[in-house]
């Protein structure tokens, strides 16, 4: 009886633990190279967790693997919402060896940091097919939002019906435009911010409190 008693309270216990609780939901930092996904990602960690995800480089796509940072309490006006931040690889159509020689590095390594940027941009859509539940889409607000990878990323969001947020970063350069990026994607909401000076982030923790929670 012992023992029937004990296998008992065991399943009992993983039964509550699958039912009581919500899965935890994965985020992902989404947008092309150079947009400030990981200095976003980076604010976001430091202010909830106190931890980078990882380095910050104006060289493009420093960020060539997924990085994930676990269990983020956000907590805004009475609500709490506990998530894991995914910073993914910028996405483009096409990464060229030569642009980064222009950062004064020797050829094989600007070949070798090529290859890498491709196969980051792999692993950054298999994340937004398979993985993510929801997506932060950081753009540029100096650049032109109307670009083909910012129309098939969102078309591909859109197609899995995940929650999505517009971050229009870097809105501290004198030629940032929110609007434009407003204008871009009518059909979502679009927040400014500064993730490098931490411009508007009150706005972006609530936004997301209440789109992800």
């Amino acid at each position: 009886m012992g023992l029937l008693s004990g296998l008992k309270d065991s399943l009992q216990r993983v039964t509550d633990s699958l039912f009581s609780e919500d899965e935890q939901k994965r985020i992902g930092i989404y947008g092309p190279p150079n947009a400030g996904k990981t200095t976003l990602a980076n604010r976001i960690a430091r202010d909830w967790t106190g931890d980078a995800i990882g380095p910050e480089s104006h060289i493009p796509h420093e960020t060539r693997r997924a990085r994930r940072k676990e269990n983020v309490e956000i907590e805004r006006n009475g609500k709490s919402v506990s998530i894991d931040i995914v910073d993914t690889p910028g996405v483009t159509t096409k990464v060229n060896y030569e642009e980064f020689l222009d950062y004064e590095m020797e050829k094989d390594d600007a070949v070798r940091r090529s290859r890498e940027a491709t196969e980051g941009v792999a692993e950054a859509m298999h994340w937004l097919r398979e993985d993510v539940d929801g997506v932060i889409y950081v753009l540029d607000s100096t650049e032109d939002p109307f670009t083909q990878v910012n129309t098939m990323l969102i078309g591909i969001i859109e197609s899995r019906d995940l929650p999505v947020l517009i971050f229009a970063n870097k809105i501290d350069l004198d030629d940032a435009s929110t609007q434009r990026i407003r204008n871009a994607f009518p059909q979502h909401e679009t927040v400014p911010l500064s993730a490098l000076e931490g411009n508007n982030m009150d706005e972006v923790y609530d936004k997301i409190a209440e789109y992800f929670g």
